[in-house]
């Protein structure tokens, strides 16, 4: 449009200058028929340039659909479109890592299935094969019957935690994890933690410690989703510890109390330390299951943390033992 009203401004300016100077009525006809010819001519030209640059847009365009390019450095417009390449670009590059997000997501989601199916057969195929057992004349051999009966009972305690591991992750990764934040007392939670996995401690030899900053100290948070934490965090350190100790320790600045958490256990290597909270990662698969873990206690544990707009940081040596700590307001 810009282009057709500067042909007219300048037509009419031509016209009127050609009247003033000329007031022939055949050479004026002459002159007007001369302007439309090179107008129509100018056009044509214009018209042409326009529709190769048009073909060029779509070729791009098609180019971008069939996903042709692997940058947006590779789209390349005229110099007279440079404005519009830089939109087109904008556009590609944001296509591109929506894709890119997409596809993470479709990858994540068929790992995460397939890790939940095989979490799932394994305690399932072991009840069905003891109760098969049970079934088939072994209830009636005082010999086996108590122990198929005590490992059936397992498993079924392992798939529940595995379910009830499932339903928090799954509530935490979909935002739909219903935080409630209020001061409470520290050492309180901690406390109730020691005498729920005192007595498993005690059977390993081990020395369940907790150095307490003071009495009196709170922290604002949520208290049953901490709880969770301390639980997951203590009840690992068990586990993996064969012998020495496992101590809790709070210390305090003016603003943060820092929760620590060691043990003198297997440790972890190194190369794992990036891994550990992810979902399902274990770096013993056949010690874990024997200890009836999930594989989902520290991505939990994690999600937790974060939610109180803190960080899990974690320290290892192997054959020495581990540490994890975290920080939360006051």
């Amino acid at each position: 449009m810009v282009y057709y009203r500067e042909f007219l401004f300048f037509n009419i300016f031509f016209i009127l200058i050609f009247l003033i100077l000329n007031s022939e009525f055949s050479t004026l006809l002459l002159f007007i028929i001369s302007i439309i010819i090179l107008d129509i001519a100018i056009l044509y030209f214009i018209g042409k340039r326009r529709n190769k640059e048009l073909d060029e847009i779509k070729s791009i365009i098609n180019n971008i659909r069939k996903n042709k390019y692997q940058s947006e450095e590779e789209i390349q417009l005229g110099s007279n479109l440079l404005s519009l390449q830089k939109v087109i670009k904008k556009m590609f590059k944001k296509e591109k890592n929506d894709i890119e997000n997409l596809q993470r997501l479709q990858k994540m989601r068929s790992q995460f299935l397939a890790n939940v199916s095989h979490e799932l057969r394994t305690p399932i195929f072991a009840i069905q094969g003891y109760l098969e057992s049970l079934l088939n004349g072994a209830i009636h051999d005082k010999n086996v019957n108590m122990h198929f009966l005590e490992k059936a009972n397992q498993n079924t305690i392992s798939l529940s935690n595995l379910l009830n591991d499932l339903i928090d992750i799954s509530m935490i990764e979909s935002g739909e994890m219903r935080m409630s934040f209020r001061y409470f007392k520290i050492n309180e939670i901690i406390n109730q933690v020691f005498q729920e996995y005192k007595l498993i401690a005690e059977t390993k030899d081990l020395s369940l410690i907790f150095n307490p900053a003071n009495d009196e100290l709170e922290v604002f948070g949520d208290k049953e989703k901490l709880r969770q934490v301390f639980t997951n965090l203590i009840l690992n350190a068990i586990k993996y510890t064969e012998k020495g100790k496992v101590e809790v320790l709070v210390e305090e600045d003016s603003k943060h109390a820092k929760v620590i958490v060691k043990d003198t256990g297997i440790g972890i290597p190194e190369s794992h330390l990036d891994r550990i909270f992810e979902r399902f990662f274990r770096i013993d698969k056949a010690r874990s299951r024997a200890e009836g873990g999930t594989g989902l206690g520290l991505a939990i544990v994690k999600h937790i943390i974060e939610a109180h707009n803190s960080k899990v940081y974690v320290t290892s040596t192997v054959g020495k033992g581990s540490e994890f700590s975290f920080y939360l307001k006051k």
